[in-house]
């Protein structure tokens, strides 16, 4: 039999999926399971998205399109973030991909040779190392802390950086914290003279604070965002990468050799989220944030370390060392014994060991009943 790459064996597994498919198997025996470990929208796709993908099928948009995207979609996103943040993005800065993902995949692969450094935060999302490694690059990690709000501390990038350094990775909103990078902070990472990869996708979920794109302070900068989150699109696969002009024709190869071209319907359905959705993002935005705190008050009440409160996306990392400082293993413990989904902090980088992320991306009732039940677990333990 022929043997593994070493590619495919070293790939760390993503473990909140490993909770999720143990959730379903307790759910298959009859258990009722609150999930509160999945980073989806619980909400439909709006209804002005799905009937411009119907009429584009109408339409016969069903085949390939330009390797870029069509020229509706990237001349959306231009005005969007001109529209968003006061930034001019010239139509042809825009590949349009299947997903944030093959985003990430194709920026990195532009971006990175074997032996390169790419500075990404700890905790941070699992696959961002993996992205890296699987290149034959590697993850120069850079901690940061709960006290902080889990944002960077410049002097700790450049102390980090080195001759084979290619790039800095930002993640504003984001997963696993919640959290959203100041304009200080962004501007001091950008004044470090790196290319900046950042990723976007919870642009729009953001609370009480306003979020900033990269490119208000840098134009080299490569920036990753997509239709997933703020519009409910998971199973559509969307997404974009705005990037420096010089890298558009190496992603554009990329693009044709791997993808061939982001889905044509789907492509259709991400200009009216862009130009009509608008109402429907925010009526969901004001319902993520009424159980954010309504999270956020119940975990502090049952003990949970969280010296800052996060502002966007829709996820809560809390401090449970007091419980366990094997996050992986208090996961478990508590599907297990309180019925109740929660993805542990091991997941996200050493930094994030002791740690627990809840997600709000799950009705108000349910995230009740959800804390509820974690309550008795602590009382019972």
């Amino acid at each position: 039999m022929n043997r593994h790459t070493d590619r495919s064996e070293q790939i760390t597994p993503f473990i909140v999926m490993e909770v999720l498919e143990r959730a379903h198997e307790l759910e298959r025996a009859g258990r009722r399971i609150i999930h509160l470990e999945i980073g989806e929208p619980d909400f439909p796709t709006p209804e002005c998205i799905c009937r411009a993908a119907q009429q584009a099928i109408r339409d016969g948009h069903t085949h390939y399109t330009h390797s870029l995207g069509i020229i509706e979609l990237r001349e959306a996103v231009s005005r969007h973030y001109l529209d968003a943040y006061g930034v001019e993005v010239d139509p042809g800065r825009v590949v349009v991909t299947s997903g944030t993902s093959p985003a990430l995949f194709m920026a990195f692969s532009a971006l990175l040779d074997p032996g390169d450094d790419i500075i990404i935060s700890n905790p941070h999302y699992p696959c961002y190392p993996n992205f890296a490694r699987f290149l034959g690059a590697n993850p120069a990690f850079v901690d940061v802390f709960e006290e902080d709000g889990f944002q960077y501390r410049p002097e700790d990038i450049r102390a980090r950086m080195g001759s084979r350094t290619r790039a800095v990775l930002i993640n504003s909103p984001a997963n696993p914290t919640g959290n959203v990078l100041s304009p200080e902070r962004m501007a001091a990472v950008a004044d470090l003279g790196l290319p900046i990869v950042a990723d976007e996708i919870y642009h729009g979920l953001v609370y009480g604070e306003k979020e900033h794109t990269v490119l208000e302070y840098t134009d080299v900068a490569f920036v990753l965002n997509g239709f997933s989150k703020a519009y409910a699109m998971t199973g559509w696969r969307l997404g974009y990468i705005i990037a420096p002009p010089r890298f558009v024709r190496p992603l554009q190869k990329i693009q044709q050799n791997l993808f061939i071209s982001a889905g044509s319907v789907s492509q259709w359905a991400g200009v009216a989220a862009l130009t009509e959705a608008g109402p429907d993002v925010e009526r969901m935005r004001a319902v993520y944030d009424e159980r954010r705190r309504v999270m956020v008050e119940r975990l502090r009440e049952l003990g949970f370390g969280l010296p800052v409160e996060p502002a966007g996306a829709f996820y809560i990392l809390v401090n449970a060392k007091h419980l366990s400082n094997n996050s992986y293993d208090l996961a478990f413990e508590i599907l297990e014994k309180a019925g109740v989904g929660v993805s542990p902090g091991i997941d996200f980088g050493s930094n994030a060991e002791g740690y627990i992320r809840f997600s709000y991306a799950n009705s108000l009732e349910n995230i009740q009943e959800g804390l509820d039940r974690i309550e008795a677990f602590i009382k019972d333990r």
